[in-house]
């Protein structure tokens, strides 16, 4: 019998967008989580929370197993836990189990997010790589938008339970199409197989879970100020600088290669990466709520009205590739800042009444720009570093958009909390999105490091090398 023919990164994408859309679909559903397992809110939030702590905390080990095992074995044993442990959430009895069993999801799908962006970039040459980008990222772009479209839908007809059963069949179909289409890379008998940095998990895993953990717990009563916000923080800001001065002693042995950051092309990918997440992940906090909490409608029409966002989204892929190789990534990103900056500006004026043919309208703008964006900003991190580095360059780039991504969702969810203790709801939510606006404004600003022009092809060279 013939082999299916499906390309690798066809093959990633079915994989990733059951990762990706789980950061949010969940989210939606934590009333009936509540209801239905009869536990608190502040429990409940663990099923968002452990997930979104457990994805992070094992990005920095993706480079170190890739180096190892190979990244197709990597890849088909990071899905292969994502769907059994989906299976169990289904499969949950109470809140604990819950929890414990969305931690194991968050591993595997922390593993899959970086992992997808290496396999796709390193058999591609520097031209072709804005396209490839564009689609090995439709996931990253569209999943967290159209996640609450779904899970509104399954709360709507279905089991709260559906919304992990969702992720077997296509995650099944993920693994049938990695495995027939994926290289086999493992390395050879001959090959130097590399020993974790242990010291350097012990200062970063520490520390990304401080951060995250500490801005997770910000949107409750006294915001920053909070001891539990505090104490993590700081202690994980130390614990950063700490594993920042072991990883330049260690050079490329480190568990994340800090050396790339003095690659022109990486930093600024990173440092716009930050403002890029809080952008997005600030907004997909802000809007399901504008029309569920201020406009009273229920999660499943909230996420319908949500739906023209996800189309301009999807609808950018076709075209974000080219323009990027014609006109550069600097210029793309900053004309989809732009255009993202313009379309939220209507939600700082908007109330209960605005007409939704007009919020419809300018989501899908919105839409528009942020599917474009991704695509300059993630591909310049890749131009100019060899093959080797590239796996590295995938762990800090989504390091960067995961803390940006938590920290612009805390800043919001403070301001909102702000504003509703001492005026309308209204009021709140212009000014929630009104600092949204401001994020986006300081993501433009960050889009002026990126180089111009896409490089030339490059050396096999250290990063220690380039300038």
């Amino acid at each position: 019998m013939a082999r299916m023919r499906v390309s690798p990164v066809t093959a990633l994408i079915v994989g990733a967008i059951t990762a990706i859309m789980d950061t949010t679909i969940v989210a939606v559903g934590l009333p009936a989580l509540v209801e239905s397992l009869h536990a608190g809110i502040g429990t409940i939030q663990w099923v968002t929370t452990g997930y979104l702590l457990a994805l992070a905390l094992s990005i920095p080990f993706v480079s170190w197993a890739q180096t190892r095992f190979g990244g197709k074995r990597l890849w088909l044993v990071a899905l292969g836990i994502f769907v059994a442990a989906s299976t169990l959430c289904a499969c949950s009895w109470n809140a604990d189990a819950l929890i414990a069993f969305r931690i194991l999801q968050g591993l595997g799908g922390g593993v899959m997010l970086p992992l997808m962006a290496t396999l796709a970039m390193q058999g591609i040459e520097p031209a072709k790589m804005a396209r490839t980008m564009a689609s090995v990222s439709l996931p990253a772009a569209v999943g967290p938008i159209v996640a609450p479209v779904l899970g509104g839908i399954v709360l709507a007809w279905l089991d709260w339970r559906w919304l992990f059963l969702i992720n077997v069949p296509i995650g099944v179909v993920g693994l049938l199409l990695a495995w027939l289409s994926l290289p086999d890379d493992r390395p050879g008998p001959a090959t130097t197989r590399p020993r974790v940095d242990i010291v350097g998990a012990v200062l970063l895993v520490p520390a990304l879970a401080g951060l995250l953990y500490g801005l997770s717990n910000a949107h409750q009563t006294g915001g920053f100020t909070r001891t539990d916000v505090l104490v993590p923080g700081v202690a994980g800001l130390a614990l950063l600088a700490g594993f920042v001065g072991w990883a330049v002693r260690r050079g490329g042995a480190a568990l994340v290669d800090i050396r790339l950051f003095r690659v022109r092309s990486v930093r600024a990918s990173s440092i716009a990466l930050i403002f890029l997440g809080a952008a997005l992940f600030s907004g997909t906090f802000l809007l399901p709520l504008y029309f569920q909490s201020l406009r009273g409608n229920s999660a499943l029409q909230a996420g319908l009205l949500l739906i023209p966002q996800g189309v301009g989204s999807l609808a950018a892929r076709w075209a974000a590739g080219r323009l990027v190789e014609r006109f550069g990534a600097r210029a793309v990103a900053i004309a989809s800042f732009l255009v993202v900056i313009v379309a939220t500006i209507p939600f700082a004026f908007a109330g209960t009444t605005t007409n939704l043919w007009l919020l419809g309208a300018v989501l899908f703008l919105r839409g528009l720009g942020l599917g474009t964006v991704f695509i300059p900003v993630m591909t310049v991190a890749y131009v100019d570093i060899p093959r080797a580095d590239m796996p590295h360059a995938s762990a800090i780039v989504r390091i960067a958009q995961q803390l940006g991504g938590a920290f612009g969702t805390a800043v919001i969810a403070v301001v909102l909390a702000a504003y509703l203790s001492h005026g309308n709801p209204t009021t709140a939510f212009n000014a929630a999105f009104g600092w949204s606006i401001g994020i986006s404004a300081v993501a433009l600003v960050s889009a002026l490091l990126l180089p111009a022009r896409q490089a030339q092809p490059v050396a096999p060279t250290r990063p220690a090398e380039a300038s």
